[in-house]
């Protein structure tokens, strides 16, 4: 699987220029930063030569438990498709390019996440057909809201099963890449959608605002987890909270908040300042935490 070309080989002369100095939110200095730095700190690595680390019997045993792997697959797979779905609508070339990049990169985390269940014997439910969520623009927020929720909680869990050897440190190192890709992701998911809605007519932004409230809507109803068959084998979209339990009944949950809201911020904090950062799930934790001290 090969990257989109012209998200990563632009010509001297169509390169568009880093902006410098201050940038207002929604101009064509906000685009050209916020895609310049995904197309820009793309990683070449290849799923098909990841060098999949020997577990012992008990590490794999833990690996193999994790109820998470059907869904994670699953979710990688609509991901790409569902923002692929949107590069093909959208005109503007230098957004095209850094959308094309991230279709590529979602569907690159179902190769590496494919290649290890493989690789350590993981039984994974046959894949659905995967088919976009409604029309392309709703498909891609549904993916870029998902991912700010999921990516906010897996910074968290998988700092926590590093500090406490629930993954061997050979295996937290080779799958890195993928965990800060996501962090790419939503940093450019959250300008995006700031630039989106600075741009568009008057007129078309109160239908937006009320679009973003239906994805959350319909993300909050997806992790409740109605109607889920989890006895049957169909593992629930909640598969963080899951992930959560499965690294130990006695983990701490003012503790994994304060880990995620920390790895959130050490994992934003190499970008350029001037980009927004993810704010709504991080700030719905801190209202938590501080909840839970009083």
């Amino acid at each position: 699987m090969n990257p989109p070309v012209s998200a990563i080989s632009d010509s001297a002369g169509a390169r568009e220029a880093f902006p410098e100095g201050p940038i207002r939110f929604g101009s064509d200095a906000h685009k050209t930063l916020f895609c310049r730095t995904l197309l820009d700190t793309f990683n070449p690595y290849k799923p098909a030569v990841i060098d999949w680390p020997e577990l012992d019997a008990q590490a794999r045993a833990r690996l193999v438990s994790l109820p998470i792997w059907d869904i994670a697959v699953q979710t990688e797979g609509r991901a790409r498709l569902n923002v692929a779905s949107y590069a093909v609508v959208t005109s503007d070339p230098l957004l095209r390019k850094a959308i094309e990049l991230n279709a590529f990169e979602e569907g690159r985390h179902k190769h590496v996440l494919s290649n290890l269940v493989a690789a350590y014997g993981i039984a994974i439910a046959p894949e659905p057909q995967y088919v976009v969520q409604g029309d392309p623009e709703w498909a891609f927020m549904v993916t870029g809201y998902s991912e700010c929720i999921d990516s906010f909680f897996a910074f968290g869990l998988f700092e926590s099963a590093k500090r406490s050897g629930f993954f061997p440190r050979a295996l937290v190192d080779t799958f890195e890449p993928v965990i800060q890709e996501e962090a790419r992701h939503i940093l450019f998911f959250v300008n995006w959608a700031a630039w989106h809605r600075r741009t568009m007519p008057l007129w078309r932004r109160p239908f937006f605002e009320l679009k973003v409230l239906a994805v959350w809507l319909f993300l909050i109803w997806e992790r409740i987890g109605i109607a889920r068959d989890v006895g049957g084998g169909t593992q629930d979209n909640n598969f963080t909270m899951t992930g959560a339990k499965s690294l130990g009944d006695d983990i701490d949950v003012g503790e994994l908040i304060d880990i995620c809201l920390a790895e959130n911020s050490r994992r934003m904090s190499p970008y350029d300042r001037r980009l927004l950062r993810p704010f709504a799930v991080p700030a719905v934790a801190r209202l938590v935490r501080r909840f839970m001290r009083t």
